[in-house]
């Protein structure tokens, strides 16, 4: 049984709609930052956190934090987790009108691990994402913003329903998509269908290798070939360039290619990357809607991910309009 959530700090109106709605898993993360990933042997914890995650929620969240009108499509359990995973969007002005509460079921739960490395590792127990289903989505209340930003599911229902819904939302609507590994390890023929209708990928360097099985340069001009007008690349540690600089991403378009250079902040101290990939795309989203052209749009998901990579979490260190605007 599913309860829409009835309470929202934003009512959207014809004069004012939403820019933003993403579709995602809307978790509770467990951080917990240990002194190396081991398999078979023990280590130790240097540092533990609850929040709440998921992949969409957390760039949703970056981008009312940034001022943009935005709203959430997802499920969680009538618990404590749920609520306080809602409450916590709605500091932020969020809509959470169409976030269903699954009656007697768990909010989504991820146990994030992560070492000095920049390595992770990440288990998840889906809950109450489980249960979201076609009839929750309103497609009017969908069809009123520019964009429409999708992650990843871990049950292959919801997976159809995505696809489902980007082939009947009005071509008004802009698709951004960030399969993270769970629908990379999918393959490139089962994420044609949502490939062909993304208008901007949100990918990191391994993500697109095990979709392609092809480094990241040619696997991004694959995802070009198949539809996606913009494919974005994150790139980790980051490449080496010949000026001796590194370059953080990989943009394409088209013909056109664009290699970002690390801002000064990802060269501060990184207290762990969990929720980097949601930054960054939260940075080039708000560019993206304020008319920025694509090397910008870059710099700015540089600089909002740098943020979140000087704190504990995926939601702590996102940067408010001022800051933005200062960096």
């Amino acid at each position: 049984m599913s309860l829409r959530m009835k309470r929202s700090n934003f009512t959207p109106t014809p004069e004012s709609p939403l820019e933003i709605i993403g579709i995602g898993a809307i978790n509770v993360d467990c951080l917990c930052q240990v002194k190396e990933i081991v398999t078979d042997a023990e280590t130790t914890i240097d540092r533990i956190k609850t929040a709440p995650g998921g992949s969409a929620a957390n760039t949703i969240y970056g981008l009312a934090r940034l001022g943009i009108k935005t709203g959430l499509i997802g499920a969680v359990g009538d618990d404590e987790e749920g609520k306080a995973s809602v409450q916590d969007l709605e500091t932020m002005k969020v809509d959470t009108s169409q976030i269903q509460i699954k009656k007697g079921e768990r909010t989504g739960y991820t146990l994030c691990l992560s070492d000095k490395l920049g390595r992770r590792s990440i288990y998840v127990l889906p809950g109450a994402n489980n249960l979201l289903e076609w009839q929750d989505i309103n497609l009017t209340y969908l069809n009123q913003a520019k964009i429409v930003h999708l992650s990843s599911f871990v049950n292959h229902k919801q997976f159809n329903t995505q696809i489902k819904l980007i082939e009947r939302r009005s071509n008004s609507v802009k698709i951004s998509f960030a399969p993270g590994m769970l629908y990379a390890i999918k393959g490139i023929k089962a994420l044609s269908p949502l490939l062909a209708r993304t208008d901007i990928l949100f990918i990191n360097r391994e993500e697109i290798e095990q979709l392609t099985h092809k480094n990241f340069t040619a696997g991004a001009k694959e995802c070009l070939e198949l539809g996606c007008q913009i494919v974005v690349v994150t790139l980790g540690k980051g490449l080496a360039l010949e000026s001796g600089k590194v370059c953080s991403s990989y943009i394409c378009q088209g013909k056109e290619e664009y290699k970002i250079e690390s801002s000064p902040r990802h060269h501060q101290a990184q207290l762990e990357a969990t929720g980097a990939g949601d930054a960054f795309a939260t940075g080039f989203l708000f560019g993206f809607l304020k008319g920025k052209n694509l090397p910008q749009c870059g710099q700015l998901g540089n600089a909002v991910a740098g943020y979140v990579m000087s704190k504990t979490g995926t939601r702590e260190g996102l940067p408010s309009l001022s800051q933005l605007r200062v960096f």
